[in-house]
């Protein structure tokens, strides 16, 4: 059974930094896609990147402008998201998911970890 555990979330300040990890076990990952959402109360869950385990392929939504970096470390089966300039906007539950590389639906998701930015 495939799980992912978050961590690194916080409060920071506009401008600030912080990168999250989520951890996963269970599965062969060299065979996944790993990825981050992200939502914010009232509001819709929203993708944010992806990463490729194989490749280290990656994607972003556009809404980012560059300043978030998904990554990932093979030999702690761990997945990053360094996000940078954070705006009060950022503020939101941030979920790791991941799908098999073909699959369409991802299936298997993180508790979240709380990311705050104050103005």
């Amino acid at each position: 059974q495939v799980q992912l555990v978050e961590s690194g979330g916080g409060l920071v300040q506009a401008g600030g930094s912080l990168r999250l990890s989520c951890a996963a076990s269970g599965g062969i990952f060299s065979r996944y896609v790993m990825a981050w959402f992200r939502q914010a109360p009232g509001k819709e869950r929203e993708f944010v990147a992806r990463i490729n385990w194989n490749d280290g392929s990656t994607y972003y939504a556009d809404s980012l402008e560059g300043r978030f970096t998904i990554s990932r470390d093979n030999a702690k089966n761990t997945v990053y998201l360094q996000m940078n300039s954070l705006k009060p906007e950022d503020t939101a539950l941030y979920f790791c998911a991941s799908r098999a590389v073909f699959a369409t639906i991802y299936n298997y998701w993180g508790q979240g970890t709380q990311v705050t930015v104050s103005s």
